[in-house]
């Protein structure tokens, strides 16, 4: 991403339009004397934003009257996400948690936290219209991932078929650290900025998470 990433995204997207918009913010974690915390040291070595430009993106810009947007936020920065969520022209639903388990299914103790040790993360869920519910595939989807934890902040990949089975395109992926058929998708690791070279018509989605 540029030195600007308003800038950069606004001239990526190009007046492109979304309705289904997921995003994974480079957060910055701080203690109280304004320092990284030091449990997040390890964090350093991810470009981080700061909560006014992650809020200042222009996304409310590219989207179509009816969307839904989902956002991954660490349980520590939960009013950030929210904050987030509504600048960019959404309004709070729900949430779906991912569990982070072992290879016995039990819960993955590795995580990090100065009150009590994650093993939990949130997906926000927002929209943005009217007549917004989710597809029939939502209704039956229940809000957790239960799933084994990959490299330093990568999330599930399960993620994108819950998404596109209960929500419907075109699909936008911020700070993505790949990419995906049918979906447009902005981030800064290599190759990470990709757009779909054929119409991403609405109703594409995947099949229904049973």
């Amino acid at each position: 991403m540029d030195t600007n990433p308003s800038q950069d995204l606004r001239q990526f997207l190009n007046g492109s339009k979304f309705s289904c918009v997921m995003a994974d913010p480079p957060w910055r974690f701080t203690n109280r004397t304004g320092k990284v915390a030091p449990e997040h040291k390890r964090l350093a070595r991810y470009p981080t934003m700061t909560l006014d430009d992650i809020c200042a993106l222009p996304v409310a810009e590219h989207l179509e009257d009816r969307a839904h947007c989902y956002m991954w936020v660490p349980n520590a920065l939960l009013p950030d996400g929210l904050k987030v969520l509504s600048a960019w022209g959404f309004e709070y639903k729900s949430n779906i948690i991912w569990h982070k388990i072992r290879k016995d299914g039990g819960s993955d103790g590795r995580g990090v936290g100065f009150y009590f040790r994650n093993v939990t993360e949130i997906l926000l869920f927002g929209t943005r219209g009217k007549n917004v519910r989710t597809e029939a595939a939502g209704r039956r989807q229940v809000n957790m991932i239960q799933t084994r934890k990959r490299e330093h902040s990568r999330k599930p990949d399960e993620q994108y078929e819950l998404i596109e089975s209960c929500s419907w395109g075109p699909y936008l992926e911020l700070f993505s650290r790949g990419v995906r058929d049918g979906w447009t998708t902005w981030g800064n690791q290599a190759d990470a900025d990709y757009k779909p070279d054929w119409k991403t018509y609405s109703y594409h989605s995947g099949v229904a998470a049973e």
